[in-house]
């Protein structure tokens, strides 16, 4: 089975956005993250609006690790309800679908 390539967006604090973003990569749940600068998040929480600023983690990863993905960001996200979406990718370019492949080969690193 090919794994299909995901793309996946993650909400956090400035504080501690890179620091998670670099975690997940050390565990090879994603090939690349990207952190994206400070933005203002403006959502309902608990029936009142709420107003924070926060970074967007952009993750490249494969649908296959998607649990375990989506459960190490729950275990290291400081929020209760923390924002992981996930986006099917229909079209890759093939060297950068390789790469991915060689960056998320756990076996290749043991």
């Amino acid at each position: 089975m090919n794994p299909k390539a995901i793309v996946v967006l993650v909400s956090h604090p400035v504080d501690g956005s890179h620091e998670l973003a670099r975690h997940i990569i050390e565990a090879r749940l994603a090939a690349c993250a990207q952190v994206l600068p400070p933005m203002t998040s403006i959502y309902l929480w608990q029936g009142k609006i709420e107003q924070e600023a926060e970074c967007l983690i952009l993750l490249k990863s494969f649908d296959t690790l998607w649990d375990d993905l989506q459960h190490f960001i729950k275990t290291h996200h400081p929020y209760t309800v923390p924002e992981i979406l996930a986006w099917g990718c229909s079209q890759v370019n093939e060297p950068y679908l390789q790469w991915m492949r060689d960056s998320l080969n756990r076996e290749s690193s043991e």
